[in-house]
């Protein structure tokens, strides 16, 4: 009888122990399901139920790219966040490129736009025009222009307000955040 007391007991603290590791890698905000796919990229018409993305809580480091077809600074530092893409797919990097091209666009623009480049980073579009009331979630320091990018791990947040100068630039501000 206390052998069997003591077996419940072991399997009890396990389960409990289980649980509170599973529970410490959710994300901080629940993941929730885009409202909508556009020939593989996931349409978020909200940015509560995008925000789960800048908010990973794992061994991975996320860079996240705010950007838009129509804004050119965005569109002329693509092939670097394509570069860094290459260069870190490997290690535990994964490069998220936002869109913030208008919904009417999605479809017309945006959707065209990536299968012509052959885009890799993972592309997720963000259609929530109420920008005054979400920008300060991502970071206050964000002025609202883009392009723009956050780069984000468990332990660590660094955010750029500005198009990159180069590629370098940006593999830097990745590697001083991963270190």
């Amino acid at each position: 009888m206390i052998r069997l007391f003591i077996a419940l007991l072991v399997t009890l603290q396990l389960f409990a122990s289980c649980k509170s590791e599973a529970q410490s890698d959710a994300p901080a905000h629940p993941v929730v399901a885009p409202s909508a796919m556009l020939g593989g990229i996931p349409v978020y018409s909200k940015f509560d139920d995008f925000e789960h993305w800048l908010h990973f809580d794992n061994d991975t480091t996320y860079v996240v790219n705010f950007w838009a077809t129509w804004c050119k600074p965005c569109v002329e530092e693509l092939p670097w966040f394509e570069q860094l893409h290459e260069q870190f797919r490997d290690q535990k990097v994964k490069v998220v490129l936002v869109s913030l091209d208008f919904k009417k666009d999605l479809e017309k623009k945006l959707l065209p736009f990536v299968q012509s480049r052959k885009l890799k980073p993972t592309v997720v579009a963000l259609t929530d025009s109420g920008y005054q009331n979400w920008i300060d979630k991502v970071t206050p320091d964000w002025s609202g222009a883009i392009p723009v990018t956050l780069i984000y791990n468990a332990r660590k947040r660094a955010f750029k307000d500005d198009q990159f100068s180069d590629y370098e630039e940006l593999e830097k501000m990745l590697k001083d955040l991963k270190i």
